[in-house]
């Protein structure tokens, strides 16, 4: 069972980074409603609007929330440029209505597949604009192939903002240096065990090896007083970076639990009751094609759910 879990999972994260795929799909008027109702379960909607109505629930509900407009790999600076502004709209929308979240992105949707220069430029003015309210800017992880240039991007604006934080994928055998770079800036590092498919010897497969290379970059970040969100939904990782929380006793804001929204909150739900600093994750928008692929990946029985959101 676990081995065709494996090939399973594989299958997924390959079909996420199908460029055809994902434009069939999205394009197509008889597959995308359909396949939307299995979206659904995993996003807040498809305007800021919806997403909108959700965070606000959850903040009163007692969570800190993150908020992403969907999307990566734009082709031509237009469309990185339409996204930069609604990731601007998201910024001035969190200030207007006073909402507990921060924003997240992938730097290829803003530009960053165009030109570094163009991601680096659009990242800017998120930030600049996020500050206003003193909301913090998270940076996705994505494919390896754009690893390089999505650190050195941070590490240009970390000199600059000091409202920009950054994730790191704990399966990458890389991310044990990358790491003693990224801890000199003063911004959040998030912890992800990492979702993408990458080729043979680049990354460590999931299983206790891989837990041990997470919660070590949890054990140093807390020990070291250093921003961090710990975000997995993987029940044996929370319940041991519980006991390092509880050992070191970080301030408050300096750690979070954080899950992606439709997966597995009852657990985070927990975590708060017992007094944990929780954060709920947030996506909108079309293009959910690569996300739900990646979900689904994670725990590929899910794929049985899917088939009830899109039948019932």
């Amino acid at each position: 069972m676990d081995d065709l879990l494996a090939i399973g999972a594989a299958a997924l994260r390959k079909a996420a980074l199908n460029e055809s795929a994902k434009e069939y799909i999205l394009k197509d008027r008889t597959l995308f409603p359909i396949l939307k109702r299995a979206a659904d379960r995993y996003i807040a909607g498809e305007t800021l609007a919806e997403a909108v109505e959700k965070v606000a629930v959850q903040n009163r509900n007692g969570y800190k929330c993150s908020l992403e407009f969907m999307g990566e790999s734009t082709k031509t600076e237009a469309e990185a440029v339409e996204a930069t502004n609604e990731f601007l709209r998201i910024c001035q929308t969190i200030r207007s209505l006073g909402l507990n979240s921060t924003v997240s992105l992938d730097l290829s949707h803003i530009g960053l597949a165009i030109s570094n220069d163009l991601g680096l430029h659009h990242l800017d003015m998120i930030c600049k604009e996020a500050a206003q309210s003193g909301t913090e800017v998270i940076v996705s992880a994505e494919g390896t192939e754009r690893t390089d240039a999505i650190l050195e991007t941070y590490q240009r604006i970390a000199k600059k903002r000091d409202n920009i934080s950054i994730t790191l994928q704990a399966y990458l055998h890389r991310t044990k240096d990358d790491f003693q770079h990224i801890i000199k800036n003063k911004g959040r590092v998030r912890i992800v065990k990492g979702a993408f498919e990458t080729e043979k010897g680049l990354s460590v497969p999931r299983g206790s090896q891989l837990n041990d290379a997470y919660l070590g970059f949890v054990d140093q970040l807390l020990s070291g007083k250093h921003p961090c969100s710990i975000a997995t939904h993987d029940a044996f990782i929370q319940q041991e970076a519980k006991k390092l929380v509880d050992h070191y006793q970080p301030q408050a804001g300096l750690y979070e639990f954080e899950s992606l929204y439709g997966i597995q909150n009852e657990r985070l739900a927990q975590l708060k009751a017992e007094g944990y600093a929780t954060k709920l994750y947030f996506v909108y928008g079309k293009e959910w094609y690569l996300y739900v692929c990646n979900r689904i990946a994670e725990f590929p029985l899910n794929v049985f759910l899917a088939l009830q959101d899109v039948i019932v």
